[in-house]
């Protein structure tokens, strides 16, 4: 293998695999994104100088929106049958958990491609700009009106989520 590219992945792994998962919301195609993503960034990697991560990041937020452009919506399969009765103060946070978690997956993917890297991946401004192949302020245009559609939408208007307000 080209040099340092199976300690990358051994190393980095989770973590794009977690991303990714943010990205798609489902851990199969989270998976398949990934290694779709490694396989890219394989036949690039001599050319890769300096942080990798910034180069995987930017092929990840690609590779999703491009499969986010052909892909139909229309049913999604879930694992676990929703519960329709009530379980008290355990239900409370599952619930807020999924009304934020519907929220964020109504965002367009480049607001959610933001907010997805600024505040999960941690990365800083520069960093998700150069990942998403735009400027600083376009990141920071797609983090406004992400924020902004979360804050104003009705599934997560009343929970108590100090991060988004």
């Amino acid at each position: 293998m080209a040099d340092g590219f199976a300690e990358y992945v051994a190393q980095r792994h989770e973590r794009l695999c977690r991303t990714a998962y943010l990205l798609t919301r489902d851990w199969a195609a989270a998976e398949d994104l990934v290694q779709t993503s490694l396989v890219k960034a394989w036949a690039a990697w001599p050319r890769i100088d300096g942080d990798p991560d910034r180069y995987v990041y930017r092929i990840i937020a690609n590779t999703h929106a491009s499969w986010w452009r052909r892909r139909w919506r229309g049913e999604v399969p879930t694992e676990v049958l929703p519960d329709s009765r009530a379980h008290g103060d355990i239900a409370r946070p599952v619930a807020e958990r999924a009304a934020l978690w519907a929220a964020t997956g109504a965002l367009p993917p480049r607001q959610r491609a933001a907010i997805v890297l600024r505040y999960f991946a941690d990365l800083p401004v520069e960093q998700v700009a150069a990942t998403l192949g735009c400027s600083t302020g376009a990141v920071k245009k797609h983090l406004a009106r992400g924020l902004a559609r979360l804050r104003v939408d009705p599934a997560v208007h009343d929970l108590e989520l100090e991060e988004i307000r």
